[in-house]
């Protein structure tokens, strides 16, 4: 694990999850096989295993850096602009 100038800067305490699940797999049809929450804003998306990516596509449309594991008994965090576990 490292530390990165994003994880530095996010807010303190990290924001609620807005959903339990990926709305977007929801409202497309489609099975998300990991979650992920954002730690800038909240959203909860699949991850890089599942068919649309909708964490990374969170990532791409708002620049929100760090994300973590949304699933039971995982607390590890994620730095899209550095590629690495933080």
């Amino acid at each position: 694990m490292s530390e990165c100038a994003h994880a530095a800067e996010l807010p303190d305490p990290a924001p609620a999850a807005l959903t339990g699940t990926c709305a977007e797999c929801d409202a497309g049809g489609t099975h998300p096989v990991h979650l992920r929450l954002c730690l800038t804003c909240g959203h909860v998306g699949c991850c890089d295993s599942s068919p649309m990516r909708h964490a990374s596509a969170h990532f791409a449309e708002t620049g929100h850096p760090v994300m973590r594991s949304f699933e039971p008994g995982e607390n590890w965090r994620w730095c899209f602009v550095d590629g690495s576990i933080v």
